[in-house]
This record gives C-alpha cells, structure tokens and sequence, in this order.
C-alpha cells in the first residue's frame, strides 16, 4: 500500500474533488458546492488564514465564532500534547473524575457570575443546550411542578443543531426539516429594532418585544412554562443587538413568573461583548449559562452548561441519579486546552484590551460604512458587527428576496480576502479578540470595496 500524500502534495482541484466524493459538509446544498468546488483552508496564523491557492484572507468570523485569541498560538497545541501523553482520555463515568476537568470546573467557577459554582461538561454548545433543557424539566419536577415543561425561546434565534437545540432556536428552514420543533418548545418576536420597530424609538420597542414573554407566559399558562432562553445577543440570527430597555425587562418577567432564565452565552461567552460573558454586559442574572467556541478559541471540541445553586442544590439533594451525559463529557485534552486559553486570555488581559482599545476601534471604523448607499444600519456591540443590506434607505426597505444580495456581497469578500457571513442580508463580524487597530483598518477597507462591488453587480450606482 502506498503512503498518503501529504497536504502540499495534491493541487487544489484534486481536494475538492475529493471533497465532493466524501465529505458532506454542515449547512450546505451538496449538489451545488460539488459542482462550484471548495474553499480549501491549509493554515493560518494571528487573524488570517491561507487557503490552497495561497489567498490570503482576514477571518472575520474568528472561523465559527470561536478562534478569540487568533490563530496558531503553539501554547495551546503544547498543552494538548502533553495532555495526550499522560492521560488521552478517560470517562466521567463510573464515578471517576481526572485532573483537567476538576481543575476547569474550578477555573469556571471564579469566572462566572458568583451564582455558578457547578458545570456539567458536554462538547459543544447544542449538547450544553440540550442538557439545560433536561435540566430545566428535572428542575420542575423534583420541586413537585411536573406540568412545567414549556420552554420559550425566540424567532430566528440559533441554539444549535440536535433536535432539542435545533427545536429551541427559532429558524424556520430548520423547523422546515425532521419534523422539528419537538413539543413544548415555543418562540416569540425576536428584539429586532431596525425590522420590527420602525414605528417607535429604540427604548420603547425593547419593552414591547420583551412584553411578548409576559403575553406567552399568560397564552400558555404559568404553570406550565419552566424556562426562558436568550443569547445576550443573537449571533447567527444577525447579530441583533437589544435596546437596552430589553433585558432588564425579561428579567423582571421571568421573575414575577417564577420562571427559569436561561443565557446561551456560546457566542457571547468569553470576551466577544467586551465582558467575560454577555450576561454581564447586559446586566442579565441567570439560572443556566451555556458556554462552547471561545472557551478553547476553537482548538478542542468543549462545551458546557453552567448551573445555578439555585438549580443545581435541588438536582443534587433531591434528583438521585442525573440521567445523562456523553461520553466526551470532561474530555482531559479538552479541558487541559480550555484552562491554558483562560490563562492566556488572563495573562495577556484579551478581555480587558477588548473593552478599552480594540472594541472602540472596531465599533468606529465599522459604523463609518453606513455611509454607503447599500447600507442601512450598522450596528454592534464588542466584537460584534452586522451591516444591514436594504434597497433604500431612508424607508427601511428590504431588498425582495432576503438573501441574494447577501450572498453576492459574500462572494465578493471571498474574492477579495475577506470573510464575513451573510446572514439573509445582513453581513455578519465576529472578528478575533486578538485584532489590531491595522487588522481593523484591513478589514473596513475590504469591506468597503466589497460594497461597492455589490452595489455594481445588483445596478445601484
């Protein structure tokens, strides 16, 4: 048997020739990216990856959210090694436990908000998402309050991809396939000013949109909904930014209800809003946290679910055997990476230089593109940006078909060394936490051109 070629050792057509034959990818029409051909990404470094061409491109997507402290930080790909040598793997079952992952609970336990001194491990945030809804329902039950099955989340919100997290996010061409959502899993108005709240200012459509909660609460009937789930802000969903009337309302109403609170910090999580997680940014006070992507940046597959004493001290004094778990819960490389990222993230203050210098920046360079005639609103917090596409300005006016503009501006960034993600028409940032004011300024400028090609492509001068 011959040896396999390494990676320098095919030419670009035979990868994705290669990749059309066997590999079906996440999110995608198959047929279509067989016949168009692959992006084939071969390494990176800082906040730019290479792809087999030898393209250069700025990844202003921090790959899916995730890479916050940049590409290529060997400290990390050490501590892996080193990890595998001692201990590659061993369960959380059978009443065992190993070092990585008692430690990174301890770790997470001085960084999150002081109601969260206990972590259920998972590997991603859909399994994190799935377990808190598990959880939740446990919750209700051990407290003599079984009705309490209903969950409410919001439209066009994104939770993962497993039938339960897939179920909780709002995304109608998701529901759309596998007989999704499952049952007792609701959604309301997402808080999308700019499409939703042309009539009133910023202030008063965030109590609106955050009253639907109250008037679902009351369609439903109390005694039946146990929980509320939120990203401090919708990521995937466009980065769709709250007024900030919004959370304080939700959380006054899941209050008075008696309801759970959930924050799906798996996006906002990790200094992406300019705080260690979002909820703290908004000023939000929940009973679950789900945490993935920056807690590694990306280098290992982890996620994990944040329980609150309040939840946590009913599962343990009342629950008797928790029926679930994976077997990659409290996976040692995962957490051996997750603890080496935190204590990088510290070492160098990433949160810190966020909030005070790189967020600034980013948030002004950004908003300077809404001066051009494709653009109807740009919006962002942290290290989060989202330029809205419209037709016409001044009217708020969509373009008909919600995504095409989108993806030709898409393609062009391809083109041009750029990554950003076309959510409908909205152009999605979630940039490295690790960029500079030149990466910025690198970014803006491709953007910008990117724009203008859009605009010539679709005929508006």
């Amino acid at each position: 048997m011959s040896a396999k070629p390494k990676v320098g050792e095919r030419g670009t057509r035979e990868w994705q020739e290669l990749d059309a034959r066997h590999y079906m990818h996440p999110f995608t029409d198959f047929r279509a990216l067989a016949a168009e051909g692959s992006r084939v990404i071969t390494h990176a470094e800082g906040v730019h990856l290479y792809d087999s061409e030898g393209q250069e491109i700025l990844d202003a997507m921090s790959g899916l959210w995730c890479v916050n402290i940049g590409y290529g930080r060997h400290e990390l790909a050490d501590v892996a090694a080193r990890q595998m040598r001692e201990l590659p793997y061993y369960n959380s079952f059978f009443k065992s436990a190993h070092p990585p992952a008692i430690e990174l609970a301890r770790v997470l336990d001085e960084l999150t908000p002081p109601q969260f001194h206990r972590v259920f491990f998972t590997q991603s945030g859909s399994e994190a998402n799935d377990t808190i809804v598990r959880m939740a329902r446990r919750y209700w039950d051990l407290m003599g309050q079984p009705k309490r099955n209903v969950i409410i989340s919001r439209v066009n919100a994104y939770h993962g991809s497993t039938m339960a997290a897939a179920s909780l996010g709002g995304m109608a061409f998701m529901h759309a396939q596998g007989g999704l959502p499952i049952p007792d899993i609701v959604h309301i108005e997402q808080p999308y000013w700019y499409e939703n709240g042309i009539d009133v200012e910023p202030e008063a459509y965030g109590l609106r949109a955050a009253r639907r909660l109250a008037e679902k609460i009351e369609e439903i009937g109390p005694e039946r909904v146990a929980a509320f789930i939120g990203e401090p802000v919708q990521g995937a969903g466009g980065v769709i930014i709250p007024p900030s009337t919004y959370w304080p309302e939700i959380q006054r109403i899941c209050r008075e209800y008696g309801i759970l609170l959930i924050a799906d910090e798996v996006i906002c999580g990790f200094g992406r809003t300019g705080r260690w997680f979002g909820s703290e940014t908004f000023g939000i006070e929940p009973d679950f946290m789900t945490i993935a992507k920056g807690i590694t940046s990306g280098y290992q597959p982890l996620g994990d679910a944040m329980v609150s004493d309040k939840v946590a001290d009913v599962l343990i004094e009342k629950g008797g055997e928790f029926a679930h778990g994976f077997t990659w819960s409290g996976h040692p490389v995962c957490c051996a990476v997750a603890i080496e990222n935190i204590a990088i993230m510290r070492r160098e203050k990433i949160v810190e230089r966020v909030q005070e210098e790189v967020a600034p920046y980013f948030q002004k360079r950004i908003r300077e593109l809404a001066d051009h005639r494709l653009v109807g609103e740009v919006r962002g917090v942290g290290m989060l940006g989202a330029i809205e596409l419209v037709a016409h300005k001044g009217s708020r006016t969509f373009f008909r078909d919600r995504s095409a503009v989108g993806l030709v501006c898409r393609d062009h960034c391809f083109r041009n060394g750029l990554i950003m993600r076309a959510v409908r028409d909205t152009m999605i940032m979630a940039p490295p936490l690790v960029m500079t004011k030149a990466n910025v300024d690198e970014l803006v400028e491709k953007a910008r051109r990117c724009l203008d090609l859009t605009a010539r492509d679709i005929g508006i001068g």
